[in-house]
């Protein structure tokens, strides 16, 4: 059994041993501790702390479980000088990410119409496994989506002007290019844009059922009965066919830098190699076609809105949009210096604090909106990012709420139930494409998102502003 030590009531450190340059640090109650000690996520955090130019710790989120390489829900920081970047640390799915559309509308003047709602939601929005999307590009429209990324859908009137304030990064990484980009990734994501996907991707219709903190909902633009919808998806085939390409090239690197690694799922290279600037640039490419992805498919959302309810689509606001499988250069104090850092992310957020210059101007005041997803028949959140978070996990929080189940073992435990029944049951309505989707992804699969929230909660890297409880949902 891997030694843990406990810090403070959510917070547990695995011991620098072996071959590890920094321990591992956990953010977790005690009771997702034990649940966590089920699969080898804790393994893998401490495969993580072995590799070269890491900083301070090793970490891992409250939802943590067994990934490609790094842990999903774990957190790295590489020194950009002796560091590397790793596509393990990354993930497959290259930006998966949500945002969260406010409308001005209360739950009362859509619960009524929430069949027909999913239902025309489902009709308009592609989803499932190989799904083409609502917007297919030519290989120069996909160069200008790599180059402007969101920009480039407003641009083609997929949205509205003030939604680039309101996405990480303005939605675009300007390292981006196709230079480095297989034929094969191209061929796949000229077809996908606007397209939901499979897995555990959605598109969610809730209403706030409680608000925690009134201060910061009020400058959310959050409020009690208050109509949302969540969309959660990522780059498609594009991120993940650049993952696999560039998967194969790290693992050459590792013979060439003479890098040593205990799983060969960490291939890696050094930050300062021009197979990290390849990598980089493609990751950036896939990282801007999914906000783009997001992008149209909200802009259909809002048409959806607009022609079964009549709420017109300039009412309709992005809170935020944040993204949780990616590389990012961001400068913390290292044992008092400044230093830059590239900072790996995967299935975790951002959840950068009061007056940091990256949060949209519109909140920099109280921090950056965190939108935390549950599953489809328990709640999600919106949490706030704190100061506390800049120095404990390089701004960093939970993303969702974290499997529990392989989805083999879902699909057995779902056997003889009708899934959609016991969800209409409960007052959510939900259409899937797949034939096992409901099954793999029942409420009973992930863990209960209120107990990954309150750790975070616990030790202040977030606080929670609003709890959202789900009315309608599409699936792949």
């Amino acid at each position: 059994m891997i030694e843990l030590h406990q810090i403070s009531e959510c917070v547990w450190e695995i011991p620098k041993t072996g071959k590890m340059l920094v321990p591992g640090r956990i953010f977790a109650s005690a009771k997702l501790i034990h649940d966590i000690r089920k699969d080898k996520s804790l393994e893998q955090v401490m495969n993580v702390a072995t590799l070269p130019g890491i900083q301070k710790y090793s970490i891992a989120m409250p939802d943590i479980h067994w990934g490609y390489g790094f842990p999903i829900g774990g957190v790295a920081a590489m020194d950009v000088e002796t560091g590397v970047i790793s596509p393990g640390g990354i993930g497959f799915d290259i930006n998966c990410g949500i945002r969260l559309l406010k409308t001005p509308l209360t739950v009362d003047k859509v619960k009524n119409k929430m069949k027909e709602i999913v239902a025309v939601l489902f009709n308009n929005i592609p989803c499932g496994v190989g799904s083409e999307g609502v917007a297919k590009c030519s290989t120069k429209d996909l160069q200008n989506i790599v180059k402007k990324g969101a920009a480039w859908a407003i641009e083609n009137s997929y949205g509205l002007p003030s939604d680039i304030d309101h996405i990480e990064e303005n939605g675009c990484l300007t390292q981006a290019s196709l230079e480095f980009v297989s034929d094969r990734a191209i061929k796949r994501g000229a077809l996908q844009l606007g397209s939901l996907g499979s897995g555990n991707h959605f598109l969610e219709v809730g209403v706030i059922d409680k608000i925690y903190n009134s201060k910061v909902a009020e400058a959310f633009g959050l409020f009690q009965n208050q109509i949302t919808i969540m969309i959660h998806s990522g780059s498609r085939g594009f991120g993940h066919q650049i993952c696999t390409d560039f998967l194969d090239k790290m693992q050459t690197a590792l013979k060439k830098y003479e890098i040593y690694v205990p799983d060969r799922q960490l291939a890696c290279t050094p930050l300062a190699s021009d197979e990290a600037h390849e990598y980089l640039s493609s990751m950036a490419a896939a990282a801007n076609f999914a906000w783009t992805n997001r992008q149209v498919m909200m802009h259909k959302t809002r048409e959806v809105f607009e022609s079964v309810l009549g709420v017109s689509q300039h009412e309709m606001q992005l809170l935020y949009d944040v993204c949780h499988n990616i590389a990012k250069f961001e400068t913390y104090e290292i044992d008092g210096v400044q230093k830059k850092l590239c900072v790996h992310r995967k299935g975790a957020t951002r959840a950068f604090g009061p007056n940091v210059q990256e949060t949209p101007e519109k909140y920099r005041h109280v921090g950056q909106p965190v939108i935390v997803p549950g599953d489809m028949g328990r709640s999600s959140f919106v949490l706030v990012g704190t100061e506390k978070a800049m120095n404990q996990s390089f701004g960093s929080s939970c993303h969702g709420a974290g499997r529990q189940l392989s989805r083999r073992e879902a699909v057995k435990q779902a056997k003889g139930r009708a899934i959609y029944r016991e969800l209409e049951d409960k007052g959510v309505y939900v259409l899937s494409k797949g034939r096992h989707t409901l099954a793999e992804e029942m409420p009973q699969a992930y863990k209960d998102v209120e107990t990954v929230v309150d750790s975070m909660d616990i030790e202040g890297l977030t606080y929670k502003v609003a709890r959202i409880r789900p009315l309608g949902c599409i699936k792949g």
